[in-house]
């Protein structure tokens, strides 16, 4: 019994003066990928490697030819040793679906789970469209720009023509940034939107929109975009249209009180009244001042109170 104990403690330390730290490295040790490795890249592409050297990348102690093609990169390493001017494995000469393919290999979990078959994967955008392993601009996630909205805007120039109106989500600010709602490498949901539908996504940060209430206003219960844009307007709120227009396109008849949609319309109405029209008679000029629906109807996305039928409470 001493014996076996005397045994156990003697291997206990060894591992402990360095027997398990060399175990665990070989263990942990990358597969062989070539005869040549970063540092003997890092004699000529020195800017490349040590941009690396500073990521998630270079701390894997990877070859290059974990990325690049290995057999070309071999040549390519023994020609330039022989003083031949030859071509790298470039990424250039790759199709967005074999760059993918490469980047898909370790990120294939979590954000990137749901790639194949999405959007952008459909409209052959190759993930170093956005981001960068040598050469990136961000503090997270290692973009071409400095931050996501500015790739995204590369595509998207209507979104960002939104994003400079007058109303908006403060994007352009730097509170927060497309990657706050979207997930582009997430094809299962409409539009890649970071929730199951527009209205969750919005609960996020709205939460007091949520309800549920007593008397609910149908299409806010549909969709926040029914009245809303998110990326931007020029009326107030991020609504899709100033206030009455906006509450006409459901409320068109049928109210019977003054300003309603069952007036002549604004755009067409008369500037002065008619001969003979009775007191009080709507004109364009009278039915924006002073006169839109939330004066009245002050809880548009629900209420609670026991006389808020009419969401006046």
């Amino acid at each position: 019994m001493r014996h076996s104990l005397l045994v156990s403690a003697l291997a206990g330390a060894l591992l402990m003066c360095g027997g398990g730290s060399a175990f665990a490295q070989a263990k942990g040790s990358p597969p062989d990928k070539g005869s040549f490795d970063a540092t003997d890249c890092k004699s000529c592409h020195e800017a490349a490697v040590v941009k690396m050297e500073q990521t998630k990348h270079g701390s894997l102690a990877e070859s290059c030819a974990t990325c690049h093609d290995r057999d070309k990169a071999l040549a390519h390493s023994k020609d330039r040793a022989d003083g031949k001017e030859t071509p790298g494995p470039s990424v250039k000469s790759l199709t967005a679906n074999q760059l993918n393919t490469t980047c898909l290999g370790c990120h294939e979990k979590n954000k990137q789970a749901n790639w194949a078959g999405g959007q952008h994967d459909r409209k052959n955008v190759a993930c170093t469209n956005c981001h960068s392993i040598h050469s990136f601009k961000s503090v997270k996630a290692q973009l071409k720009t400095a931050t996501d909205s500015e790739t995204c805007y590369g595509c998207h120039k209507s979104q960002r023509a939104m994003g400079q109106r007058t109303s908006h989500h403060p994007v352009r600010e730097g509170k927060m940034g497309c990657a706050s709602c979207h997930n582009p490498h997430d094809g299962s949901r409409p539009k890649m939107i970071k929730a199951e539908s527009v209205n969750e996504l919005c609960y996020t940060c709205h939460a007091e929109k949520r309800g549920p209430f007593l008397f609910e206003h149908a299409p806010v219960r549909e969709d926040c975009v029914s009245c809303h844009e998110p990326h931007g307007t020029n009326h107030k709120r991020l609504l899709v249209q100033k206030l009455p227009n906006l509450c006409w396109n459901c409320h068109l008849t049928g109210s019977g009180h003054f300003g309603s949609g069952d007036n002549l319309s604004t755009e067409l109405g008369a500037r002065v009244a008619p001969a003979g029209a009775p007191s009080g008679y709507p004109t364009a000029n009278s039915r924006f001042v002073e006169k839109a629906c939330k004066n009245c109807h002050v809880n548009l996305h629900g209420s609670n109170s026991p006389s808020g039928a009419y969401f006046v409470r």
